[in-house]
């Protein structure tokens, strides 16, 4: 099966616009399974998949990781089979371990106003790290989103910008004044002082393509990214965990969040001031209002709260009148 394995991913690329993350966790799951399936040396079906999900389970697996294991194994078997490579899908009737629904993490509002405070304004870096913070909360971008932008795409002052999200659909999201103000600043003193370090191949490579008569079309892996690092090079993923991770901790020594936190609050504060659930949908760019419709459970959590701080008659309010 190692033979189809490349094909699959590639499928998943063209097909499906998955990410370079999915795409790797894709192949390292199907492999693994290849080669379980291998030193068994019995048929490739149903009970084979059982007992490789009971030896993941066994070895202390997350329940998560398992049913992306299922996920990305079912997703390969179904390939071959539209294929006509298999006559039998092995994983049809095969239910992964049942997850417990979490509600995402969110800050508080308060919270959210001390982390876009964290950054430094007098130094490039700081005005990049403020107008990353800044646009994450604004637009609820997704990180590989904020990383796709580029200096067109949010120049000229306007308060929108059209980004391409999963599976290469795009929207539009929107920026408030802050996120605006950061942007600004940082285009016009932060991302300056960064550009000049780019190497000299990158600005090579930027001035041999605007010499050619076809249309340019740098996106985010030429020198034209909006985000840089300290060396003038696009940022990546990690760096953007790292710089979330470094204001979180100038913030609170006891928080942890994930930059993907910020999307997470996006949307549960949007609810909380009376978004309706479309909107929000829109702007997360979900495909389905279902995995939306989580940030109104979070929304009825918070809701609840000031009730039992409020009501005289729930527990909390109970509480303050027994003192």
């Amino acid at each position: 099966m190692d033979e189809y394995l490349d094909a699959f991913i590639e499928h998943l690329r063209l097909t499906r616009g998955a990410s370079e993350h999915t795409l790797r966790a894709y192949s390292s799951d199907v492999l693994a399974f290849i080669e379980f399936a291998r030193e068994s040396g019995g048929p490739v079906d149903q009970m084979l998949v059982r007992r490789y999900l009971a030896r993941l389970h066994k070895s202390g697996l997350a329940k998560s990781s398992m049913v992306r294991k299922l996920a990305a194994i079912r997703a390969f078997y179904g390939y071959l089979l539209r294929r006509g490579v298999v006559e039998t899908d092995p994983t049809e009737g095969v239910r992964g371990p049942r997850l417990p629904r979490g509600l995402p993490k969110t800050l508080l509002e308060d919270q959210i106003e001390s982390l876009m405070n964290a950054p430094d304004p007098n130094t490039p870096l700081g005005l990049r790290d403020r107008a990353i913070l800044e646009t994450l909360y604004a637009t609820g971008l997704r990180v590989s989103e904020l990383l796709g932008l580029t200096v067109d795409d949010v120049n000229g002052g306007s308060d929108e910008i059209r980004v391409i999200g999963k599976r290469n659909k795009e929207r539009i999201v929107l920026l408030g004044s802050k996120a605006r103000q950061a942007l600004d600043a940082y285009l016009a003193y932060g991302r300056p002082v960064l550009a000049a370090k780019t190497p000299r191949s990158l600005s090579f490579a930027k001035e041999k393509e605007q010499n050619t008569s076809a249309p340019t079309n740098e996106g985010a892996e030429g020198v034209n990214a909006l985000f840089l690092g300290h060396r003038g090079t696009p940022l990546v993923a990690s760096s953007v965990r790292r710089i979330v991770d470094k204001h979180v901790e100038a913030v609170s020594k006891s928080l942890k969040i994930s930059p993907h936190t910020l999307r997470h609050s996006f949307a549960t504060h949007l609810m909380d001031h009376g978004a309706d659930l479309r909107s929000v949908q829109e702007l997360l760019g979900h495909e389905s209002l279902a995995t939306t419709q989580v940030y109104t459970h979070v929304s009825r959590e918070r809701l609840k709260a000031v009730y039992d701080l409020a009501h005289p008659r729930a527990a909390a309010g109970a509480e303050r009148l027994e003192r």
